[in-house]
């Protein structure tokens, strides 16, 4: 689908949030009376108020539905409040931290130009499909483990999980993706390795307080999760420097300054449009609007990331900007625990295709660009691309 305007949800979300940051929506993804939180002061509360439950499982308990997800992704980490949220996180904090991410850098790396080595000069290439789609899952299965076979399916299913698609598609596609990963699992048991999903059956096995339907929800949640903010992340970034070629000239002069340009990056185009679900628990005050106990609460994180009071000038691209306070990964004990891995993913990808390919532009005008849009995820559905060839640029070391 193409943008709706020339500036996307954008102009929709700056009316919402000027009537009044905290709205009471008549309806909506669940068919029920729910609130809609645009502005940032808001967000950040809502985000880190425990008073917000994201444990679907007691919402919809009792209320009836015809839809049916598989239970590995209808309740999982993401789905759930402490204890179990605590518990269940710390299992697979420590593949995930910045130092973690470092280690995964030469991978990451030599994936890069593994892909980037396929572009053929002087033809339209799409950047999603040909590097923002395969990068992301391709690190991700490695480090869960997931054969390299196997991983043409992942993706295909992780895009019908996703897509602004029929009900009956996306419960298809969750239990897909469970039976699969409940294969693979036993197929680990039967011949271990050293791989995170690995880990995981060990820490069950070890009787880690883990069940076998935990095992099989977190690998499905790391494995979906693990690449689609990163996918939308990376073709947002390079669309709003294809669309601003001083900063994007200004990035390949100064591929030193890419790492504190990310923050900015995610701020102006968040590739998570929504938070996942959360609902009240008992009476909450957002913004001075009283939300009663029991109802939806969706937080729009890219509403939130151009609100001028905390982001001046928001509709601007700003790469002196100092956004590290942006919500795009959310905040709180649900802060995206990929983080630190999507932005070393951003940082080598963006750094690898200015450098190679200075003079990459659009093929086609802007307002034609189709978007891969839902409730919650934002990004380029595909990004067609022209760009010189790589004569005379260095190629990086495997490891650099």
């Amino acid at each position: 689908m193409t943008e709706p305007t020339a500036h996307g949800p954008y102009s929709a979300y700056t009316a919402a949030r000027s009537a009044c940051p905290v709205q009471f929506v008549s309806s909506g993804p669940t068919g029920r009376s729910s609130y809609l939180v645009t502005g940032y002061s808001e967000a950040r509360q809502a985000l880190g108020d425990a008073r917000l439950s994201k444990d679907t499982a007691a919402f919809f308990a009792g209320k009836g539905s015809s839809r049916a997800l598989h239970p590995a992704l209808a309740h999982h980490m993401l789905a759930s409040d402490p204890p179990e949220h605590t518990r269940l996180r710390k299992l697979v904090t420590g593949a995930f931290t910045t130092g973690a991410a470092a280690e995964l850098r030469p991978a990451i790396t030599r994936i890069t130009n593994e892909l980037l080595d396929r572009w053929t000069p002087d033809e339209p290439f799409d950047f999603v499909a040909g590097l923002a789609g395969p990068l992301p899952v391709t690190v991700i299965c490695e480090l869960l483990g997931v054969p390299d076979e196997d991983r043409p399916s992942i993706r295909r299913w992780s895009a019908e999980l996703f897509a602004a698609a029929a009900p009956d598609v996306i419960d298809a596609a969750s239990h897909s993706l469970a039976t699969y990963m409940t294969e693979l699992v036993a197929s680990k048991r039967a011949h271990p390795g050293t791989a995170l999903l690995d880990r995981l059956i060990a820490a069950h096995d070890g009787h880690d307080a883990l069940t076998e339907d935990e095992l099989v929800s977190l690998a499905v949640l790391l494995l979906v999760a693990g690449h689609e903010t990163s996918t939308n992340f990376l073709g947002n970034a390079l669309l709003a420097l294809l669309l601003h070629p001083v900063a994007k000239e200004h990035l390949r002069e100064h591929p030193d300054r890419i790492p504190s340009a990310l923050d900015e990056l995610l701020r102006f185009d968040s590739p998570v449009s929504t938070a996942t679900f959360r609902f009240t628990t008992e009476p909450v005050t957002l913004g001075g609007t009283e939300i009663p106990a029991g109802r939806p609460v969706h937080i729009a994180l890219g509403a939130a990331n151009r609100d001028p009071a905390r982001f001046p000038a928001p509709d601007t691209l700003d790469l002196d900007r100092d956004a590290a306070g942006h919500l795009a990964f959310g905040h709180g004990i649900h802060r995206c625990l990929g983080a630190p891995l999507a932005k070393a993913e951003a940082e080598i990808a963006l750094g690898a295709v200015l450098r190679r390919f200075p003079a990459i532009r659009l093929a086609v005008p802007p307002e034609h660009v189709r978007w891969r849009r839902t409730r919650l995820v934002r990004g380029p559905e595909s990004l067609p691309v022209l760009h010189s060839g790589s004569e005379g640029v260095a190629r990086p070391r495997p490891c650099d």
